[in-house]
């Protein structure tokens, strides 16, 4: 840096600087290393007053006497005026002194004494000591000024400790002259930085005054602080005012746990702000001090006692004590505290004066005093309670009350520490608690003494700014402890946070430390602890939050002088700004040059430049110039930037423009950057047109030349360097200075700008948020890169790191691009274009912000509840707890009340009215209004005509269906259920029913008595419906009910239901059909198809060869319950092919198919006399008395032997003692029932069967008791059986089991011709006789049982 100079003064124009002039002359970078004394003289000298001159062109004869004339008429003025102005000086003096001399009279006239001559005074501070902040290596002068009688003595504290000239030679000098005392602190360093007293004291007091003094490190550049604050001012200042007390508090009335406040309003002479009165507070001649349970303040002219929380301990004679100038004022007041209401009437008032006693680590005594009671009945006992300090849990000390008022708290943990307080007790109850005393820990003696060794906290500590990730922190030193003292410990908090971090993990033994290592930007608070041999004391108070960042500093140099242009006697420059601003933004530039011939730097400008270009006057043409810039901030002017290279003065007469300047880079990306650049001051002859951007790899020569300002297809990670060329009509112009290397990758951390819409204000703003930003940083909008400073069009906000652009009222003149750049940064910048969709887009959802509506996710609907409650309702996408609404019906709105209920719930978004009781009258519109916040919406419903008729129903219904349900009811209605074998049944659920309820079947208003009685206590009934059919057609209902009512549920088979019925039949027939079998009848042949169930209602379809099948002469169709049947009568080649039945439920179709096609001949294709049959020997129907035995035997006959089964009701027959089967000789067959028994009637069958195919025949069997008459045959031209007592065949000798069919047996059919005697080869079966399904043998073709 160059040697200071004395400020330059204008070389075009002189004059002598008057006293105005000095004290306003700018500080520029040179005036600051003038010295003292130079100030000095320039300011005696500009003070001086100078000796009046005639001037040259008055020294003529007669100008001169005219003017000595009027100079003696003017004098001569003066003096009468003057005389006049004695003689009334001296009168108003003499008038003065009279009535000084009265007053001094009637004063003495009272006096019984007299006054000594000097009037003893405390010490007082009339200039005080103020905080200095200097260098190292300088030093400080402490001033101050003190007054006192007699004379007080002043010595000078540093830190608490005495300052002692002789311990230090040299570097201490005390002073005092004429009541002014000083200290002179020489070559200060560091450790100097302390708080400095000065103790007046005399025989009638004591005054003290104090100040910080702060040493700044030069090489640091960072301020050793031990307190940054304003100058703190004694309390010895407050005596030089004049207080009165105008309006004081009188006696005042106060309940315990109400407030009270004490106020006295002030007159005070002068009212400073900042230095307010001197005001004690006292209670019964007891100092209060302020806490949690005394406030005090003085606002104004208002003196202020505030109690939050009144005690009867708060009780007593409450003195204001003002310091004045004349002495002390004072006023005082009783407050009166009376007990709060019992918890209890007749219980008894708190105890007051809760304190500890006697303190141990294993128990603590407890002391009170009681309260005064008057009508309550007498104390007998205490409880006393104890709270861990902390914490606000309450624990019950003594399990019966104590009578004395002292009580030993034991069970504690030693070390933590207690808060007490104690209740009374008489025969109403127990009293309202005490207040609490204060905390005190549970400790022995020795441990107290311990605890008493540990170190005081250390005083609060002071952080400021140091580096981008330091803060430098000062405190200091405990008050009590510092023997042995170890060191420190600091803790530091993110503000917001709860989490304190250590800072250091070893005692440091100074009491300043940096901490490193923080997030920049980020505000912290610190807090100090002091480690002795005792251990760690408590923690210090927090600092004040303070932002991490660096401190102050001179800006850096700048770079990349250029010349401009050039007119042959001036030139204009311009440089790139300083790399680093140095945490302040640069206010100025300094500009100096030389010749290049020379070694002496003039100055080209006294006052500031503020932007980076300037134009040099006075120069020689011909001549080589070097510059230098300097740059100055808040800090003080920076180091200067190295010379240019040495720049000719010589006019430029080109017709090519000259360089363009300022090249700066903003948006860097990882493929892409945009350059921004100043127009060139010289332009040629012509205009500028055009630019020619040029960009090179760094190190490289070879310029690849472009048109655009936004270089894009960099690689990323390489550096490279840009220039500019102005191009005009006449051609290129002179290229820019290159600019300095920058590589293509993104800084750490880059966002871009945000497109978006406040949901506060709607507005549409554009907002970035900064990676890195310091304190002198700002953001900088452009629009189209052209900057936007003050437009009325947009408003720009910046808080922190984030930096928003607002559009007030956006519309198409707003689009373009936007960019923003952040000053004092690594290349912080971004941009966003902002196209008419996006903005339409912002726009709308502007409006919907500015015009909040509460969105619905359903409208007002309503829901008929039990009981025919009406709940209307309407469910908002999302409420918020502070949501209002209200319901209007018909214009007239209504609240909850009897019979209606409104209520909402927030998590649900749901508002609803519930309507207990729905009429005609309820007919009309509903709405529902919605406020939440300022979004609005309501919704409508209109319940009127055939809409309200309905919910009217539907509600009148419910009620009497809740009426219902009181008593026994039907919770499920009838309804059909088909099983899985065909068994149809009506089933229903009741409930509410018990032991005595009733419950009966009817079909058609008839009665109907089930097999099974139905069981109401299990909670369902059914009722059975065996063989379903038309003939099963009707309404069948079901009613329950006891005393307390009756319900009915009605069920019409017909119909839909009746056909949903066959098809559930159908469906389960369909599943369970078998392969059709072909069986031989009288006939002719017959095509059978078994299933679970079969009923002519069945929609079922015969076809042969894909055409249906009418029943007829030839082909007749029918079925049994357990088949469906085709029969083909006299059988014919015609009647060969693929025969289908198909079943239909509805909704499947279910086929079975049977071939008759490539069969043998008729004459083998439908006889086959080698099957099993039954010749002969057994009656249709046979009638039998009881205890008779019966024996059916017939003739069986089939090459091979047949098997031979037995049935009963389709169940085979199993051979007992009560009922034998014999098969002998492989014809004859027998079944033995001994001893019948009603029991034993019964359908009887026999199924004879081999490989060829077989039959069975059926017998019907009726046992009728004794006495009883005969039962009439019910096959016609039937006899009864006339029981003969023939020869059981004996048994055969092999097994006579024969395999079971598949499917039931089928009925008998109706028309049958009676049997044969002979049957032969080509004759018809007997009467009864039916061919069940042959058995399966592996063969292609299903064997066919011939007609015998």
């Amino acid at each position: 840096m160059s040697q200071p100079k004395l400020p330059r003064q204008p070389a075009v124009r002189q004059k002598k600087m008057t006293a105005a002039d000095f004290l306003f002359l700018p500080i520029s970078r040179k005036s600051r290393s003038q010295s003292a004394r130079q100030m000095q003289a320039a300011a005696t000298e500009a003070m001086a007053e100078a000796a009046y001159t005639i001037p040259v062109f008055r020294e003529e004869m007669g100008e001169t006497e005219e003017y000595q004339r009027v100079s003696r008429k003017v004098e001569k003025g003066l003096a009468a005026i003057q005389e006049e102005l004695q003689r009334m000086r001296i009168a108003t003096k003499a008038q003065v002194d009279s009535l000084a001399i009265d007053r001094e009279v009637k004063e003495k006239m009272y006096r019984k004494v007299d006054l000594p001559r000097e009037i003893p005074r405390m010490p007082d501070f009339i200039v005080a000591l103020r905080p200095h902040t200097v260098w190292e290596k300088m030093s400080v002068k402490l001033f101050c000024t003190v007054l006192g009688t007699p004379m007080p003595v002043v010595r000078w504290y540093k830190g608490g400790v005495p300052v002692d000239p002789l311990s230090a030679p040299g570097k201490y000098k005390i002073d005092s002259k004429y009541g002014v005392h000083s200290l002179i602190i020489s070559r200060c360093v560091l450790s100097d930085t302390a708080d400095y007293s000065a103790v007046a004291t005399n025989p009638h007091g004591t005054a003290t005054s104090a100040a910080a003094v702060a040493v700044r490190s030069k090489s640091t550049g960072g301020l050793c602080l031990c307190r940054i604050a304003a100058p703190r001012l004694s309390g010895a200042h407050s005596s030089k005012l004049e207080v009165s007390l105008v309006q004081c508090f009188p006696v005042t009335f106060g309940v315990e746990g109400e407030s009270a406040s004490l106020l006295c309003t002030l007159v005070v002479v002068p009212d400073l702000p900042n230095l307010p009165p001197c005001i004690e507070w006292y209670r019964d001649d007891k100092l209060l001090q302020p806490g949690p349970l005394v406030d005090m303040s003085v606002a104004g002219s208002v003196a202020r006692l505030a109690l939050p929380r009144l005690a009867k301990d708060d009780e007593g004679l409450y003195t204001i004590r003002v310091y004045t100038k004349d002495g002390t004022s004072e006023h005082c007041a009783y407050l009166f505290v009376s007990d709060a209401a019992p918890p209890v009437a007749g219980a008894p008032g708190a105890p007051v004066s809760v304190k500890a006693y006697d303190i141990n680590s294993d128990y603590i005594l407890v002391a009170w005093k009681p309260p005064n009671t008057v009508n309550e009945a007498a104390i007998t006992g205490y409880f006393v309670d104890r709270c861990e300090a902390g914490s606000d849990s309450w624990m019950q000390c003594n399990d019966t009350p104590v009578k004395v008022c002292k009580y030993p708290v034991a069970d504690l943990k030693a070390g933590h520490s207690y808060r007490f307080r104690v209740r009374a007790v008489n025969g109403a109850g127990v009293s309202r608690a005490s207040r609490p005393s204060d905390a005190v820990a549970a400790l022995d003696a020795a441990e107290s003494a311990r605890m008493e060794g540990v170190a005081s906290a250390p005083g609060q500590p002071v952080a400021t700014r140091n580096t981008k990730s330091s803060v430098f922190v000062q405190w200091e030193p405990p008050t009590h402890g510092q023997q042995g003292l170890m060191g420190y410990y600091i803790d530091a908090r993110a503000v917001g946070s709860k989490d304190w971090f250590a800072c250091n993990h070893k005692p440091f033994k100074l009491n300043r430390f940096v901490v490193h290592g923080l997030t920049p930007g980020e505000t912290y608070v610190f807090r100090v602890q002091a480690v002795n041999v005792f251990g760690l004391s408590e923690e210090s108070q927090e600092s004040g939050p303070i932002v991490v960042e660096p401190a102050l500093a001179p800006p850096s140099a700048p770079y990349g002088i250029s010349l401009l242009n050039c007119d042959g006697s001036s030139m204009t420059v311009s440089w790139s700004s300083p790399k680093s601003c140095g945490g302040s933004k640069i206010s100025a530039y300094y500009v100096d040059r030389r010749d290049v011939d020379t070694l002496v730097w003039k100055e080209v400008n006294v006052g500031a430049i503020v932007d980076p270009v300037c134009t040099v006057d006075n120069l020689t043409e011909g001549t080589f110039y070097e510059f230098k810039v300097q740059a100055a901030n808040m800090a003080g002017v920076g180091v200067p930037s190295a010379p240019s290279l040495p720049m000719k003065c010589e006019a430029w007469t080109t017709e090519q423009p000259g360089p363009a300047y300022d090249l700066t880079f903003s948006e860097v990306r990882s493929h892409s950057l945009v350059l921004v650049w100043k127009a060139p001051v010289y332009t040629g002859s012509s205009a500028v047109s055009g630019y020619f951007v040029d960009m090179a790899k760094k190190g490289s020569c070879d310029f690849v030349a472009s048109e655009q300002t936004e270089d894009t297809g960099l690689e990323e990670g390489e550096w490279y360097v840009f220039r500019v060329r102005a191009v005009n009509t006449h051609g290129i112009g002179r290229p820019s200075l290159v600019t300095e290397a920058v590589c293509a990758r993104p800084p750490p951390g880059t966002k871009e700008i945000v497109a978006g819409v406040d949901e506060e204000t709607g507005d549409v703003f554009l907002s970035l948020e900064a990676s890195d930003v310091s304190p002198a940083s700002a953001f900088v909008w452009s629009k189209n890169y052209k900057p936007i400073g003050e437009c009325p069009r947009v408003s720009v906000t910046t808080k922190g790191r984030t930096s928003r652009l607002s559009f007030l009222n956006p519309d198409k003149d707003d689009l373009g691009r936007y960019s923003v750049l952040v000053t004092d940064t690594d290349g912080v910048s971004a941009s966003h274009t902002l196209t008419e969709d996006a903005l339409n887009s912002m726009l709308e959802l502007s409006k919907n912000i500015r015009n909040p509506v509460v969105p619905l996710k359903h409208g007002l609907n309503y829901e008929v509840l039990e009981k025919g409650h009406v709940r209307f309702w309407v469910q908002a996408v999302k409420l918020t707890p502070a949501v209002t609404y209200r319901f209007v019906v018909n214009d007239e709105e209504v609240t909850s009340g009897e019979g209606r209920k409104i209520s909402h719930d927030v998590s649900t978004g749901v508002i609803q009215m519930m309507v207990e009781n729905f009429t005609r009258e309820s007919e009309g519109t509903y709405t529902v209004q919605i406020h939440d916040g300022k979004a609005k919406t309501q919704s409508s419903l209109v319940l009127v005509g055939d809409v309200f008729l309905a919910a009217l129903k539907e509600a009148e219904l419910q009620r009497r269906d809740f009426v219902r349900k009181q008593g026994a009811h039907f919770s499920e209605y009838l309804s059909f259920a088909v099983t899985e074998d065909c068994g149809v049944m009506l089933a229903c659920k009741v409930a509410n029913v018990k032991k005595e309820t009733a419950f009966h079947w009817y079909k058609d208003d008839e009665a109907m008595v089930p097999e099974t009685p139905p069981n109401v206590m299990s909670g369902a009934c059914t009722l059975p419906i065996p063989q379903f059919s038309r003939k099963d057609q009707g309404v069948y209902k079901a009613v329950i009910g006891d005393e307390r009512g009756k319900d009915t549920s009605t069920y019409d088979i017909s119909g839909q239901v009746f056909d949903d019925i066959i098809n559930a039949l159908a469906r389960i027939a369909g599943e369970s059909a078998s392969e059709m079998v072909l069986q031989c009848t009288p006939e002719g042949i017959r095509l059978q198809c078994y299933m679970n169930y079969y009923t002519e209602e069945m929609k079922t379809t015969w076809k042969h060869k894909e055409s249906k099948i009418a029943s007829s002469e030839k082909m007749r169709i029918g079925g049994t319950a357990e088949m469906a049947w085709m029969q083909i009568c006299d059988p014919s080649d015609k009647e060969k092919g693929l025969y289908t039945i198909e079943i239909s439920d509805g909704v499947k179709t279910h086929a079975r198919t049977f071939d008759l096609s490539g069969q043998a001949p008729p004459t083998l294709l439908f006889v086959s006399s080698d099957r099993g049959r039954v010749l002969g020997g057994l009656p249709d129907v046979v009638t039998i008395m009881e205890d008779k035995s019966l024996s059916l035997t017939c003739t069986v006959w089939g090459d091979p032997t047949p098997e031979v089964t037995w049935f009963k009701n389709e169940q085979e027959v199993v051979s007992t003692e009560h009922t034998r089967i014999t098969f002998d000789s492989g014809k004859f067959s027998s079944l033995l029932i001994n001893r019948v028994t009603p029991e034993d009637s019964g359908k009887y069958s026999i199924n004879v069967r081999n490989k060829y195919g077989g039959e069975f025949v059926e017998i019907t069997v009726s046992v009728y008791r004794h006495g009883e008459q005969i039962p009439e045959s019910k096959l016609g031209g039937a006899k009864m059986a006339t029981l003969t007592r023939t020869k059981v065949p004996s048994p055969p000798k092999f097994p006579t089991r024969t395999p079971t069919p598949k499917v039931p047996s089928p009925s008998p059919h109706p028309e049958r011709d009676p049997p044969r005697p002979h049957p032969g080869p080509c004759c018809h079966p007997p009467r009864a006789v039916k061919s069940p399904t042959h058995p399966q043998i592996p063969h292609p073709t299903p064997q066919i049982a011939p007609t015998p």
